[in-house]
């Protein structure tokens, strides 16, 4: 789930950083640059685990800053298709179920990966858009939102920046996990 890559980038140092020492004032811009970001291919950036190499310090002609090199670790967030995670109930629509890890909410489990047989009703609390309740031999279990949801990876995709977006779509989302809940021990915590 959570990896640490190691990278290389060029930063531009702005000179009010220039007070600190040389390795936190580094640490602070390449932050700046990279935490809650989404590295295509890579993952979400979660913290700057640490910074092995500085070189540098060039000012180039017509710049105010510094210019350095710098080689370090992030710790990334990007987890692997099959692993078991657990999350809340973030929304429940027609199409599925969206889910939240507290740091990253773009976790979706379409209505064809749920257990089946499922069915959708609308949510009398107006909580949500609508309910999801799996029905089986012994009768039928709701996905309310009360619980933890473990849901299994069955994809992590990295899509493309849209061109122009309409008007009450949501959000453009740059890391997307699917997820699966439709085997033995997957769904609400409190089922199994």
């Amino acid at each position: 789930m959570f990896y640490l890559s190691k990278i290389e980038h060029t930063l531009r140092l702005p000179p009010h950083l220039l007070s600190l020492p040389l390795d936190e004032a580094v640490k602070k811009e390449l932050e700046n640059i990279f935490l809650d970001k989404v590295i295509a291919d890579l993952g979400l950036c979660i913290s700057v685990y640490n910074i092995y190499e500085i070189e540098g310090g060039f000012i180039f002609p017509g710049e105010g800053a510094s210019t350095y090199t710098a080689k370090f670790r992030l710790i990334i967030f990007r987890p692997f298709v099959g692993e078991i995670i657990a999350a809340k109930l973030k929304e429940s629509d027609n199409s599925g179920l969206r889910l939240s890890l507290g740091f990253f909410d773009d976790i979706y489990i379409p209505n064809h990966l749920l257990l089946s047989p499922s069915n959708c009703k609308s949510d009398p609390t107006k909580r949500y858009e609508v309910i999801w309740t799996w029905d089986f031999d012994e009768g039928k279990l709701d996905i309310d939102g009360n619980d933890e949801i473990k849901f299994r990876v069955i994809s992590v995709n990295y899509p493309s920046i849209p061109i122009e977006q309409t008007e009450g779509s949501k959000p453009f989302a740059p890391m997307v996990i699917t997820g699966s809940i439709d085997d033995d021990g997957l769904g609400p915590v409190s089922w199994w």
